[in-house]
């Protein structure tokens, strides 16, 4: 029984606390770099900010500059015990993932902003920041295990014909 609920830790808890935290962190670097570009401005403080008309340009940004600290943190940590893959096509499925999950995002920011005419720095961290954050995250946390961080039983075999000689 204890052997059966180490596995369990090992397999979902532990790599789900490690997601978290490394989310958790960019998060604050998300939230704080939106509200720097959209609510403050460098001449007057805080009020409304360089991009505070256009802010699906500031969230596009800050969620660029947010992931290329989650692939770090995830690939170097969270599944950092999965067998690296191809570099290349590592790649490609992060930023496929993450356009997806970006268009969650900022989906959510969008409709907030431009349906129901809210534009508070309250409303903008609700929508963009704190529940677009938990949809685009959940998509991710369920697409990075499977497609940019498979694990070994997972992992694409490689196509290349194998030779073997009887000897």
């Amino acid at each position: 029984m204890q052997g059966v609920l180490r596995g369990l830790l090992d397999r979902h808890l532990r790599p789900s606390l490690k997601f978290l935290t490394v989310g958790g962190l960019v998060f604050l670097l998300d939230a704080a770099l939106y509200n720097l570009l959209v609510f403050w401005d460098p001449g007057q403080g805080w009020g409304h900010g360089v991009l505070f008309a256009h802010p699906i340009i500031a969230k596009v940004i800050t969620i660029s500059a947010a992931s290329c600290l989650t692939y770090l943190g995830n690939r170097l940590w969270t599944f950092g015990d999965r067998p690296a893959p191809g570099t290349t096509r590592s790649v490609i499925a992060f930023v496929l993932v993450n356009i997806i999950a970006t268009l969650l995002q900022l989906s959510c920011l969008a409709f907030s902003r431009y349906v129901l005419g809210l534009d508070s720095p309250l409303a903008d961290n609700i929508s963009g920041t704190l529940f677009g954050q938990a949809v685009s995250t959940s998509f991710r946390y369920v697409t990075y295990g499977r497609f940019v961080f498979p694990s070994a039983a997972a992992a694409p075999e490689d196509s290349a014909p194998r030779i073997t000689t009887a000897v």
